[in-house]
């Protein structure tokens, strides 16, 4: 099944963003960033920044803008059948020269899982002014940690607002 990623959500003083692979088969259909119920990704986040969770995505949005996160996708573009990442095919990434000129001070890239991560190496080079942390993917599939463990490894984004 063609998939196409969602536009980034973001705005001009993001100083991190936030990477995923590509969205899920529920998010397509949601056409809503991490919109399968059981990805922990909103509520690590509404937990990380001590915010009431809601459901409302414009709100969800909010949360980044905030706090001066962009979120995206590594790929534009994959073939896929069903929502793994491990299933993805022909492969096309996103414009990322030019969206680091538009938001030039993201100086750290947090990816969400080990194959954004590994996407993004694979076809993308950056300078080394950029930071590239790679943290536990938020998706119901990485049911090998817990919660609470993936939630201590996505603190690191208070830290990260704490040296802006």
């Amino acid at each position: 099944m063609e998939s196409y990623s969602f536009d980034p959500i973001s705005s001009p003083n993001a100083s991190v963003l936030i990477l995923g692979t590509m969205p899920g088969i529920k998010s397509l259909e949601l056409g809503q960033y991490y919109g399968h119920k059981q990805n922990n990704f909103w509520k690590i986040l509404f937990t990380v920044f001590n915010e009431d969770s809601t459901d409302v995505y414009e709100a969800k949005k909010e949360i980044l803008i905030k706090n001066n996160i962009a979120l995206w996708d590594v790929l534009k573009y994959c073939d896929r059948v069903g929502s793994l990442d491990s299933a993805i095919k022909n492969e096309i990434t996103n414009d990322f020269d030019t969206f680091l000129k538009q938001h030039p001070d993201i100086k750290t890239i947090l990816f969400n899982g080990q194959k954004a991560a590994a996407f993004f190496k694979k076809y993308i080079k950056v300078s080394n002014d950029y930071k590239l942390i790679t943290l536990p993917s938020t998706s119901p599939a990485n049911a090998g940690k817990s919660f609470d463990s993936k939630l201590n490894e996505w603190k690191i984004i208070l830290e990260l607002q704490q040296k802006i």
